[in-house]
Order: structure tokens, then C-alpha cells, then sequence
């Protein structure tokens, strides 16, 4: 079994900063991709940004030039930071994690989710 634990939310003003951080732990062979995802009252889960084990990321075009994620794959850990907040910015964040586990038959990969962590953005 794996758990992800997401950690770094909060409230914050219009224009500053939050760095959330997403732990993984359990029976982990290898993780491919990590990421982070967001849902808004009333709205779909939405992409946020999502980094292979290579380095190579995404983003959604609204927070292009805002987010940066990042992971340390040493310790299975992936970070999204934040700059220039805005109220639309608001929701809860849950990191995502496709991860490896070995049993003698071989790899087993599977989804994992976070519980989730709120952020919210005052104007």
C-alpha cells in the first residue's frame, strides 16, 4: 500500500506565496508521475502541473509562469510552488501519484491520491 500526504496549504493575500508538499511512502519500487491537481467549489478537478521522473513538466495555462513543480525523486517528494496568488487560485490541491510496487510477479502500477490541502486566497 501507498501514501501520499500533502502538507503547505493555507490562507494567504492576493500576490503572495504558498509551497505545498507531497510525501510518498509505503511499498514504492519506482514513481513515474507525479502531480498536482485542484478543485474549486462547484467546479471540476483540474490539472494543475505534473512532472515525469525524467523532469519534463506541464502546466495549465493558467498558472504558467506562476507555479513551478518540482520533485525530489530521492525522496519520493514532489513541490509546487506558488508565487503571485490570485482569489481564482482558491481550492483545495491533492497531489497524485502513478506508482510502482514490486511483487514477485513483477511491476504493478497504480494511481495513488492524497487527502488534499486547502488553500485559499483572500483579495
Amino acid at each position: 500500500q501507498v501514501q501520499l500526504a500533502e502538507s503547505g496549504g493555507g490562507l494567504v493575500q492576493a500576490g503572495g506565496s504558498l509551497r505545498l508538499s507531497c510525501v510518498a511512502s509505503g511499498s514504492i519500487f519506482s514513481i513515474n508521475t507525479m502531480g498536482w491537481y485542484r478543485q474549486a467549489p462547484g467546479l471540476q478537478r483540474e490539472l494543475v502541473a505534473s512532472t515525469m521522473r525524467g523532469g519534463s513538466t506541464n502546466y495549465a495555462d493558467s498558472v504558467k509562469g506562476r507555479f513551478t513543480i518540482s520533485r525530489d525523486n530521492a525522496k519520493n517528494t514532489v513541490y509546487l510552488q506558488m508565487n503571485s496568488l490570485k482569489p481564482e487560485d482558491t481550492a483545495v490541491y491533492s497531489c497524485n501519484a502513478l506508482v510502482g510496487t514490486a511483487y514477485s510477479s513483477g511491476i504493478e502500477w497504480q494511481n495513488y491520491w492524497g487527502q488534499g490541502t486547502r488553500v485559499t486566497v483572500s483579495s
